[in-house]
């Protein structure tokens, strides 16, 4: 069979390692044809498209400190953060509709009538969610223009699959995961980078993806990228979008380089964690875990697939900064930012509940069958524990930040097909497969639950009437005392 994968004269790349964390969902119904041409291709070398770090830059660009300080204007009304899960269109979709929801709603803040979009901070995505995320990081309000015309109406999977078994296609330097970033470049993203999407007022876009070789959570910003000694600011959107919706088996992995000679010691907010980290397991894993890249040896090159591996939530990436710099009190005084008095989070979560009728028959299950049960079992109880942690940390976060003069209000409003009534629209909801491949009817039925799930959540309802806002045209219910 011909090789469909580039082979540069180039040493090989370290041997993996196994994860440490729990697998999450993967995209994908792919045809058995397509998955014998995808095993059946020679072993390939990752193309390396990262820049090094030039000589004294010291976290330029796309990072937290920028966006903090200079970038977005914070208020110290409100803290606003937002996670999308992982999917494929279905959670691409679902994010659509609440970003749609966010738009028409209305607050007060700081004195002035505004959007609770344009009242964002940050937005943390994996997978599926990426493609909205980073749509709207680089573009902003044109999301609601084209976006569904360019990718959720848009057979993508047909696509890349048309593309892999054009003839032409066998004999190319492009392997199957180059395909996906020149098409995802074609469609979306164009030749934009990390620096384009350096806008004043912007949300902070965190797109993250998982390191095969570490079994880490990798986010695309400056501080992670400086630990590889490279530069994020001139790195393709359109490729760590692909590294974070990278099914393995079915894509490669996206390659970059760990330079060296960058960096004398690790960075100080890291060293700081790790003098932190002897009576936190949790701590002392995610230190663990970013320590690796400073072995320039054993870690040469990190291989990024699908972000739901280690988080297909997309609230790994909030928690562990957050706990990596001692807290929210720290975090505040370090981004020399306002302490709000409010913080929100919302996470989109588009998992599906689909019954595989394992239980139904004494028949042993189909290797399909079993594979997808084991990849729901770990995926339902990782996320159960994520949800929990946020929870704790939300309302801790809101103490740290309170005063006996000032007191901080959290919110956590929670996202998902678990919230709507059982019945035919739910039961339509959870068998809407993981593809990139949805119907038209499968699109608008999602964009609608987005929005109804925002708008009907209570702790939503209570976030925008305390701050003076309307919920789809009306007035918010004042909270209860």
């Amino acid at each position: 069979m011909a090789c469909l994968a580039r082979i540069p004269a180039q040493a090989p790349v370290p041997r993996h390692t196994p994860l440490r964390r729990r697998t999450a969902g993967m995209a994908g119904r792919v045809s058995a044809l397509a998955v014998a041409v995808l095993l059946g291709a020679c072993t390939s070398f990752g193309v390396i498209d990262n820049q090094p770090l030039k000589a004294g830059e010291d976290q330029p660009g796309y990072s937290l400190d920028t966006f903090n300080r200079t970038l977005n204007q914070r208020s110290d009304e409100l803290s606003l953060a937002v996670a999308f899960s992982g999917g494929g269109t279905r959670a691409a979709a679902l994010a659509y509709g609440v970003m749609q929801e966010l738009r028409d709603t209305r607050i007060q803040l700081n004195g002035s009538e505004r959007s609770l979009l344009e009242s964002i901070n940050v937005i943390s995505s994996v997978s599926g969610g990426s493609f909205t995320s980073a749509y709207y990081g680089l573009y902003g309000e044109r999301l609601f223009k084209d976006f569904e015309a360019r990718f959720l109406r848009r057979n993508i999977e047909g696509a890349l699959l048309r593309s892999l078994f054009n003839p032409l296609q066998w004999f190319s330097s492009h392997d199957r995961t180059e395909t996906a970033v020149a098409y995802y470049k074609e469609i979306l993203f164009g030749d934009a980078t990390f620096g384009d999407m350096i806008r004043k007022d912007a949300p902070l876009i965190l797109i993250n993806t998982s390191d095969l070789a570490s079994g880490e959570r990798f986010t695309f910003n400056q501080e992670y990228f400086d630990l590889l000694c490279s530069d994020l600011s001139s790195f393709s959107l359109a490729r760590a979008v692909t590294a974070s919706s990278a099914v393995p088996v079915v894509f490669d992995p996206v390659v970059v380089e760990n330079f060296k000679g960058c960096v004398r010691r690790a960075p100080a907010w890291l060293t700081a964690a790790r003098k932190r980290d002897a009576n936190d397991p949790n701590l002392a894993m995610i230190v663990r875990d970013n320590d690796v890249y400073q072995d320039k040896a054993k870690h040469r090159y990190a291989q990024f697939v699908d972000g739901g591996i280690t988080d297909n939530l997309g609230l790994r990436a909030m928690l562990d900064t957050i706990e990596l710099v001692g807290g929210a009190r720290q975090y505040q005084k370090d981004m020399g930012i306002p302490v709000p008095r409010h913080i929100a989070f919302i996470s989109v979560n588009a998992a599906a509940d689909t019954p595989l009728g394992i239980g139904a028959t004494s028949r042993a299950p189909s290797i399909e069958n079993t594979l997808n049960a084991v990849t729901n079992i770990q995926l339902h109880r990782y996320n159960v524990a994520t949800l929990q942690q946020m929870q704790q940390s939300v309302e801790a976060w809101a103490k740290q930040l309170s005063t006996p003069e000032r007191t901080v209000n959290p919110y956590f409003i929670r996202l998902s097909f678990e919230s709507v009534p059982d019945g035919p629209l739910r039961r339509f909801l959870n068998e809407i497969p993981t593809s990139f491949a949805l119907s038209d009817d499968q699109v608008d039925q999602l964009i609608t639950t987005g929005r109804t799930l925002l708008r009907d959540n209570p702790d939503f309802q209570r976030l925008v009437a305390s701050l003076g806002g309307t919920v789809g045209g009306k007035t918010a219910a004042t909270p209860a005392k």
